[in-house]
């Protein structure tokens, strides 16, 4: 893996990181609206779960194929790395799934702290499996943003029940996640990265949606259901082109301001008012990651000539 990423990850211009780090937050901003658009189907519409997450991919299928059209779908599926994307895409499934489970028996402060060790997790793995190598300055903010997590979620761990397994899981399925999208975007187009990404969901999850299928009450739920595909594809499509800018490990922080997005949509939808320590871990989180775009401004990059986009 080293070898094909290394100079395209260490000699991005400083231009194109500060542009990854923009995407990077409205990425993660889209998996936020996706995030409370699933719990309000869960809480409030009483779909069941292997309904919704069937959805979400199947929704995300339609939409490539509306904006692509039926013609590019060959196209779609022609990939330099077959392994590696079928792999990354049962990956996202896991995750999903692993994290439904941990959440039978786990607090949500302890699955959350557990699945936030993903972006250190990924900083730290990039080095060498990736050749993108972490200063002691990213590192150390990257350190500072999780103690901001720390802080949001208080965790406690004094009785740790059996399914912090499958929180581990979660957040090593997410971490080997983004690891291979930025492996993969070197090979393939971010439209057949995104494309391999549903397939496991789509058709590993098919069998148990239907078996338990529930029809959405109205028009709204079934526009819910419907707009869960419109985030997935454009914050996927997003996230894709953010790691072809810059590396794994100096995006990796960026992951945390999902927290900040998931806060007002908690408060405008759910009524989650968030409390003193959610307002001094937020603080925290985005002090650390102005620090790292303060480092992308002055560090000197040789330049390069940029990968195409898709």
């Amino acid at each position: 893996m080293q070898k094909s990423t290394t100079n395209i990850s260490l000699a991005a211009p400083p231009g194109d990181r500060l542009r990854a780090i923009g995407l990077m937050i409205l990425a993660v901003s889209l998996f936020a609206c996706l995030d409370a658009t699933a719990k309000y189907l869960v809480t409030r519409a009483n779909l069941p779960l292997p309904q919704i997450v069937w959805m979400r991919f199947l929704g995300q299928l339609g939409i490539m194929v509306l904006a692509l059209g039926l013609l590019a779908v060959p196209r779609l599926f022609t990939t330099k790395k077959l392994g590696a994307q079928l792999l990354r895409s049962c990956l996202l499934l896991a995750s999903t799934v692993l994290n439904f489970l941990a959440l039978r028996t786990l607090r949500l402060d302890q699955s959350l702290t557990i699945q936030f060790l993903a972006p250190l997790v990924v900083a730290l793995a990039a080095g060498p499996l990736l050749g993108e190598w972490v200063g002691w300055r990213r590192f150390l903010a990257i350190c500072i943003g999780f103690c901001g997590i720390l802080v949001v979620i208080r965790p406690g761990f004094e009785a740790v029940p059996p399914g912090v397994i499958f929180a581990l899981g979660c957040m090593i399925a997410y971490a080997s996640f983004i690891l291979l999208t930025r492996y993969i975007s070197a090979y393939d187009s971010a439209e057949v990265t995104l494309t391999y990404s549903m397939l496991a969901g789509v058709l590993l999850v098919a069998p148990i949606a239907i078996d338990q299928w529930v029809w959405p009450a109205d028009e709204f739920t079934w526009a819910l259901c419907i707009s869960m595909g419109i985030w997935a594809s454009i914050g996927h499509f997003i996230f894709i082109v953010a790691y072809r800018l810059a590396p794994a490990s100096m995006l990796a922080p960026f992951l945390y301001t999902q927290l900040l997005t998931t806060t007002i949509l908690g408060f405008s939808i759910f009524g989650d008012v968030p409390d003193q320590w959610t307002i001094v871990g937020s603080a925290i989180v985005i002090a650390s990651g102005i620090y790292l775009v303060h480092r992308e401004r002055v560090k000197k990059v040789p330049p390069r000539v940029p990968a195409p986009l898709p």
